[in-house]
């Protein structure tokens, strides 16, 4: 249904970092580069935008959520995060209240976003 989302950054090489690592983990890949703009998914599209904000007041926070292809990618997604110093909202687990199967992790971005990484499909003992 989305053909594609972005946010602005206040530190876009910091948000490169992080989002180079954090959706690297999960398949995805930097897919355009256009200076101000960089462009993240599979090859050919992508998907979720990173900007330069250039704005004088503060960035409001957004959540997003990224599709992983399982538990153990959800762990590296959130893993990895903590490893470039974001912070951890919620620890990777089982999300009942969302649906069964939801396993999901959110951290804080550089600009204080809420990302979340998702697997819907995860066992009751995930």
């Amino acid at each position: 249904m989305i053909d594609h989302f972005g946010i602005n950054c206040s530190d876009l090489e910091a948000s490169a970092r992080f989002y180079d690592a954090v959706l690297g983990v999960l398949g995805y890949s930097r897919q355009m580069d256009v200076g101000v703009a960089i462009g993240y998914g599979t090859v050919g599209h992508p998907d979720f935008w990173i900007s330069r904000w250039q704005g004088t007041e503060p960035n409001r926070e957004m959540h997003c959520a990224f599709q992983a292809d399982g538990v153990d990618a959800v762990r590296a997604f959130h893993a990895t995060a903590l490893e470039l110093g974001a912070e951890s909202l919620h620890e990777p687990r089982l999300w009942p209240e969302y649906h069964p199967g939801y396993y999901g992790a959110f951290v804080r971005d550089p600009d204080g976003n809420n990302v979340e990484a998702v697997f819907h499909g995860a066992a009751p003992d995930a």
